[in-house]
């Protein structure tokens, strides 16, 4: 015959699982990656020694000033991401819990999901000089843009990639350069048709943008919330939907007009 239990008891018979629970959950790994802001990269410049972007076929100016394209740096695809992992990204502002398909959203192993990203940079790329030569209303036929940049994978570095090209080539087409002469950051697909697309990790690009001196961030509009979320100070927002019109508010902002800002 089963006694029965008192209620001190049975609470503490039915903590032992609950107990056990939790600490089950503190400790498995959960489908989450940890994100923070990472590198970030002057286009007109030189990465690991290399040119970023070199161009034949035509003559090039000088330039000043920086376009700084922005990344952030993920925990892996098989990385081990706990309970307390995401909790104590939750509460900080330079980290961000993100679901680990949206950070990852192909490939089942770490090669598969590296080969993807290096596809994407090449297919950023190849749509970047597009852009920029049709923009400058130049043939590819005669003007050759070599891209390179090491270590960085993905698309969001398009709309800097564009931007950097048309500095080299044409400047602000008046005989200055694009920047100002100022550090200028910002993230964003680029379609050959010179569209600007949105990308993610924004709050914690701008976080690296200024992190590395740049004073002004060209977002993609439809992330203008995100952006601001996390803002840090020192930094403006400009928002773009095109290639174009990115051209026009650096342009603006050179001579002191006005600039859309998000």
């Amino acid at each position: 015959m089963l006694s029965r239990l008192t209620r001190l008891q049975a609470v503490a018979v039915c903590a032992v699982p609950v107990v056990a629970l939790l600490g089950t959950a503190v400790f498995a790994p959960l489908p989450f990656s940890v994100a923070q802001p990472g590198m970030t990269a002057n286009v007109l410049g030189d990465n690991k020694g290399t040119p970023v972007i070199t161009v034949s076929g035509a003559p090039t100016r000088t330039t000043s000033g920086q376009l700084r394209m922005t990344t952030i740096e993920a925990t892996g695809p098989d990385a081990r991401v706990s309970l307390g992992d995401v909790i104590g990204g939750w509460f900080r502002t330079d980290r961000a819990v993100m679901p680990r398909d949206s950070v990852y959203p192909s490939g089942n192993n770490v090669k598969e999901i590296e080969q993807h990203n290096t596809e994407q940079m090449v297919q950023s790329q190849d749509a970047a000089a597009q852009a920029a030569l049709k923009y400058l209303d130049l043939s590819a036929n005669k003007v050759k843009v070599t891209l390179k940049l090491a270590d960085v994978g993905g698309p969001s570095a398009g709309l800097l990639f564009s931007l950097g090209i048309i500095d080299k080539l044409d400047g602000n087409g008046s005989g200055g350069d694009l920047t100002g002469g100022r550090n200028i950051a910002g993230t964003g697909t680029i379609s050959a048709d010179g569209t600007v697309g949105a990308v993610g990790g924004v709050g914690l690009k701008t976080q690296a943008a200024r992190r590395d001196g740049a004073t002004v961030f060209l977002v993609p509009k439809d992330e203008c919330a995100d952006a601001k979320g996390e803002l840090p100070k020192g930094l403006r927002l400009v928002p773009v939907t095109t290639l174009k019109g990115a051209v026009s508010s650096l342009a603006a902002l050179e001579k002191g007009k006005s600039v859309p800002s998000c």
